[in-house]
């Protein structure tokens, strides 16, 4: 009696365990911010910069000087995170998508192959669900484990043009833009993030910013 009592409160149990466990899929961050976006507009003359915190950190109006352009990124995000929340990008049939992501996967640990491909998924639903979006795949920015800070993401920054190879022929393959930010933030080795650009490795600081702007601009004017 006592086993099939065990059992049947096993039965209870587990559904409410996996039922938190989904809930607790991401960060507390995650679902203030996602569920904030879910209540706001996004229309068909928007131009949307998605991302992690490196997107979440940048104010993409003012850099601009034009209120279409809209931030939707989210600190600490990873590439399934930003699939999970496509749809409230995308009821807007947005003008313009400049996705940036990738850097807190590989963090994670995860895969070259595994990043891109889920890389992949958000550029196809994106093309199915919202045809007339131009997307612009941006590539991985670069990391410096010189700060000391961040070591799971900027101990493993050979990993990033290894990403940004493979998003190059992602981009071909299905016709989208690709837009080389990497190239532009690098020191003299070629593969870290320049200092000036950053203070902690990861992060870009108001600089960073700039550079930035400049390198997207003539793909935010041309219509």
């Amino acid at each position: 009696m006592k086993t099939f009592q065990y059992i049947l409160l096993l039965l209870i149990i587990l559904p409410l365990i996996e039922s938190q466990a989904q809930e607790r899929k991401y960060s507390t961050y995650y679902y203030q911010k996602a569920s904030l976006f879910e209540k706001l507009p996004v229309d068909d003359n928007d131009i949307i910069f998605l991302g992690n915190s490196i997107t979440d950190g940048a104010e993409w109006a003012e850099l601009f000087n034009n209120p279409n352009v809209k931030n939707r990124g989210i600190s600490g995000d990873i590439t399934m995170g930003v699939y999970d929340r496509l749809d409230a990008i995308l009821k807007g049939q947005p003008a313009k998508i400049f996705l940036l992501i990738g850097i807190n996967d590989v963090a994670r640990g995860t895969s070259a192959d595994s990043i891109v491909q889920n890389i992949r998924l958000i550029t196809e639903t994106i093309m199915t669900k919202s045809p007339d979006t131009h997307l612009f795949l941006q590539s991985v920015l670069p990391v410096n484990d010189s700060f000391d800070k961040f070591h799971g993401h900027t101990s493993r920054y050979k990993m990033v043009p290894e990403i940004n190879d493979q998003l190059k022929k992602l981009a071909k393959g299905k016709n989208v833009t690709y837009i080389d930010l990497f190239s532009h933030f690098v020191n003299e080795s070629g593969i870290k993030m320049d200092a000036k650009y950053t203070n902690d490795g990861l992060h870009l600081t108001g600089e960073g910013y700039l550079l930035w702007r400049k390198i997207v601009e003539p793909w935010i004017s041309n219509q």
